[in-house]
């Protein structure tokens, strides 16, 4: 295999990303003198980065605020009701801060077992001992595009903010700060082998013992260290992948259910829709009438 092959190859956290069809919106540049609150409109899954001065952000729950200085960023990847306001610093008052504000749609189902691990903010901030130049990179791209917006601006806007958001869940995931779960777990030189493996082909009949030879661990050892990273069994990991492939095709396509049960892995239509049911407490036909507009077949 060349080194092409494998870059070309996606890995678990790519095809995840793939699948909750994650999409960079809009940006916008904001800017106020102190005292100031801005609360959006809705609750967005949103992105700050400041320009200059300081900012804080608030939710309306028991999280934290976080404060934001100049070339910080956050991401609300669960798009909680929240405040931008000034901070309390007298310099504050001298100058206007200004910050950016980009924002993220995704399919909900698929995004699910990825949301399920990130905090209410992800925050990174820039200092002596820590730069991030693809943030000062990125945050200059995004700067120009809303200054000086060109034709296909819609397009360079989204794609940074794609980028931003792999970018800071890289961070997040290698900075010790994440506690497990799935994307630590797809981030595993190990365990992330058989993941990248799962979400290629969820409907190959997988065993332990295959998933542990592509980690290269023995079979007890993958699967204490699959369960702990992953929160879950492999079993249980793969029905679940299943299942989510399942509701990809079903919301997007006009595929009948029969036919998606065979796609996904399951020997028969009885059984897949006894799985689905146990997860969503519904069918895959109900689901689909809920969820999509294709024709029920």
């Amino acid at each position: 295999m060349t080194a092409d092959d494998v870059l070309a190859r996606p890995d678990a956290l790519s095809e995840v990303l793939e699948t909750i069809r994650l999409r960079g919106d809009q940006i916008h540049r904001l800017e106020s003198v102190a005292p100031f609150a801005v609360a959006p409109a809705g609750n967005l899954r949103a992105l700050y980065l400041v320009e200059r001065g300081e900012v804080v952000i608030r939710f309306g729950d028991t999280a934290a605020p976080i404060t934001l200085g100049a070339g910080d960023v956050a991401l609300l990847p669960h798009g909680r009701a929240h405040s931008v306001e000034s901070s309390q610093g007298a310099a504050d008052r001298d100058r206007a801060a200004r910050w950016l504000r980009g924002t993220f749609s995704l399919d909900e189902v698929p995004a699910a077992r990825l949301l399920a691990v990130l905090p209410t903010a992800i925050e990174l901030h820039q200092g002596p001992g820590t730069r991030f130049e693809w943030l000062e990179v990125s945050g200059r791209l995004l700067g120009e595009e809303v200054t000086n917006p060109k034709p296909g601006s819609a397009v360079m806007v989204s794609r940074i903010l794609d980028l931003l958001f792999v970018q800071i869940l890289r961070a997040w995931a290698g900075s010790g700060v994440a506690e497990g779960g799935w994307l630590t777990a797809a981030m595993d030189p190990q365990v992330g082998k058989a993941l990248e493996a799962l979400h290629r082909d969820p409907a190959r009949n997988w065993s332990v013992e295959g998933l542990a030879h592509l980690a290269a661990l023995s079979r007890s050892a993958f699967a204490e260290r699959f369960t702990r990273l992953v929160g879950q069994t492999p079993g249980a990991y793969v029905t679940e992948r299943r299942l989510d492939r399942a509701t990809e095709l079903l919301r997007h396509s006009s595929t009948p259910v029969g036919t998606i049960a065979t796609m996904v892995g399951y020997e028969s239509d009885a059984a897949f829709s006894r799985a689905f049911r146990k997860r969503f407490a519904t069918s895959p036909l109900r689901w689909r009438r809920t969820q999509s507009s294709t024709p029920e077949r």
